[in-house]
């Protein structure tokens, strides 16, 4: 019997030590998965739990004009206001509440569920301006509240010229992002880096005295210098609006500016504009009134078309400004002069492929003329025969020479191309058509860039829209490069072209731009917006001086019906002798 107890008392040693063992190993293995598998998560987690994090938003850099004298974005100092709930007496936390929303103007029931919380942050309100702060700072001095409510340093951007090129800026939205324009695309120079306040607290979550507080300092974001000039700008906002107003334009109307020696877009104007400082308050009256009706998708499209840039966005037919590509390409391929005269005559239309085409004049032919004559006259059957004579295969390269079969590359959002036919599915018919510029679709970027290019000696460059970038702390300047992007045609083509381009504007269609005192070029067009759409699109391209080319400038109006609307001479002379 004594042997027998012996026996079990034994194995239930065993036993003991067997599931000892057992469970040391499982400790082990946990202690080695938790030390090398989660052990930086969790380690994170206490961090988190541990601490109170809040962000310092940094400066965001300011956005100046060309000349560094007129700033256009502005970053202004606000602050932020947070509560930490668990540091807030139980007795207190109605009275906090209704403080913090008489003063902050936020709303009692949300504010108080906040209160309420057992979390260790909320936010009660963003770009809080300081004078509400201070009100703040008094009150809690007031009541004696000595944790729960911080009070942290915060920006605000501010827009001094309100609509001033809003479509070519863009805004940011409410944590200092930029979403649209300069401020989206140059987002990484201009955001600067977050700083941060963190706080060491107990297990329940409440603060462990000053000393365990932590100060990271924000670092502010780059300067930037603008291509566009505040004055040309203004002065191209001013007449674009008063053309697209007298001239009853439906659809609006938009002006580029491009300085043709460096690529420099001096003033990207679109009609009708918005509020940079209230990007989301809808800027057509009828809109407005039915704003409640539209659900969240019909909003949503009212305000992506009230920012549309649609100077780089949207495509239209040129119509006859194009006329200037056929000449450039007919030169350089030495296919005709400038002023041979009688090399072509106009008898009112012209038969391509067993299709007759029109001269807008067909009912008074133009007769014996010169390619000047021509150009002047803005005669479609001319630029269709010499269309056919240069080819499909060489027309085609000269359009992807001066860059219709590719975005510019100018940096900002939204750039579309040019649309065309392929090149394969283009007959006679088809590229007769191209040759006085409709059927197909450009940005009026890219007309832009095309003409610069004949103003700068046949030399094309990249359009540029930021100069410098400043760091604020250092006055480093980083300057972008003027980027040539090769020869489109020769310099004596580009000054036979622009010597065209005088005589339409001193004696031929487009002598309405004509300023007495400038030395003045162009060319005017009107084409269909669409097929049957019974819509419109009158536009001027201009180069002046003709000797010295500074400023090329394209005015388009969309669908202009006043009386006169196809005719924007009267507003460019307007424009030319502002600038």
């Amino acid at each position: 019997m004594l042997e027998n107890y012996s026996i079990s008392r034994m194995k239930r040693i065993r036993n003991m030590l067997f599931i000892t063992f057992f469970i040391l190993t499982l400790l082990i293995f946990r202690l080695g998965y938790i030390q090398l598998i989660t052990g930086e998560e969790l380690s994170a987690m206490a961090y988190k739990q541990q601490s109170l994090d809040r962000k310092i938003n940094p400066k965001r850099g300011t956005i100046y004009d060309s000349t560094k004298k007129n700033i256009l974005a502005v970053s202004a100092n606000v602050e932020t206001v947070t509560i930490n709930p668990v540091n807030i007496k139980e007795e207190d936390k109605i009275k906090v509440a209704k403080a913090l929303s008489d003063i902050l103007g936020v709303d009692y029931e949300k504010t108080l569920k906040k209160v309420k919380k057992r979390s260790s942050i909320e936010t009660i309100a963003k770009k809080v301006e300081k004078e509400q702060t201070d009100k703040l700072r008094v009150w809690i001095q007031e009541n004696n509240i000595t944790s729960g409510i911080n009070i942290d340093e915060d920006t605000k951007r501010y827009y001094p010229y309100s609509n001033l090129a809003a479509q070519f800026i863009g805004f940011c939205g409410s944590d200092n992002q930029g979403l649209d324009g300069i401020e989206a695309i140059y987002e990484k120079e201009l955001k600067g880096s977050n700083g941060s306040i963190v706080k060491l607290t107990d297990a329940k979550g409440g603060e462990i005295g000053k000393e365990g507080e932590n100060y990271i300092p924000a670092v502010d974001g780059n300067d930037i210098v603008l291509s566009i000039d505040m004055t040309i700008q203004s002065i191209a906002e001013k007449y674009l609006k008063q053309a697209c107003i007298d001239n009853v334009c439906t659809d609006g109307g938009n002006i580029v500016m491009m300085n043709p020696k460096t690529g420099d877009i001096l003033a990207m104007a679109t009609y009708p504009d918005y509020n940079l400082n209230s990007p989301y308050e809808i800027n057509d009256d009828e809109l407005k009134n039915n704003w409640e009706s539209l659900n969240a998708i019909q909003r949503n499209e009212s305000l992506q078309k009230m920012w549309r840039n649609k100077a780089i966005a949207d495509t239209y037919e040129p119509g006859s400004t194009f006329k200037l590509v056929t000449a450039s390409a007919a030169l350089e391929e030495g296919i005709t002069t400038t002023d041979k005269e009688g090399e072509f005559c106009c008898t009112g239309s012209i038969e391509i492929a067993g299709t007759r085409i029109k001269c807008w004049r067909h009912y008074r032919p133009h007769g014996p003329e010169s390619l000047r004559n021509a150009l002047m006259n803005s005669c479609n059957p001319v630029f269709i025969g010499l269309g056919q004579k240069i080819g499909v295969n060489k027309y085609y390269e000269y359009l992807q020479k001066f860059g219709f079969l590719n975005k510019t590359g100018i940096n900002l959002p939204g750039e579309a191309k040019g649309i065309f036919l392929a090149q394969n599915k283009v007959g006679p018919v088809e590229l007769a058509t191209i040759s006085f510029g409709q059927r197909f679709e450009v940005t009026p970027l890219q007309m832009v860039s095309a003409v610069s290019a004949i103003a700068n000696k046949g030399i094309k460059l990249q359009p540029r829209v930021v100069k410098e970038i400043i760091d604020p702390k250092t006055n480093e300047v980083i300057e972008n490069p003027v980027i040539e992007n090769g020869r489109v045609v020769s310099e004596e083509t580009a000054q036979n072209v622009l010597s065209m381009m005088q005589s339409v504007v001193a004696d031929g269609t487009g002598r309405n731009a004509s300023v007495k005192g400038y030395n003045v070029g162009g060319k005017t067009g009107t084409s269909e917006d669409g097929v049957n759409t019974n819509k419109y699109v009158t536009s001027f391209i201009g180069v002046a001086s003709i000797s010295n080319p500074e400023v090329v400038i394209l005015v388009t109006l969309y669908n202009p019906t006043g009386e006169g609307g196809h005719h924007v001479g009267v507003f460019l002379l307007m424009l030319f002798t502002d600038t």
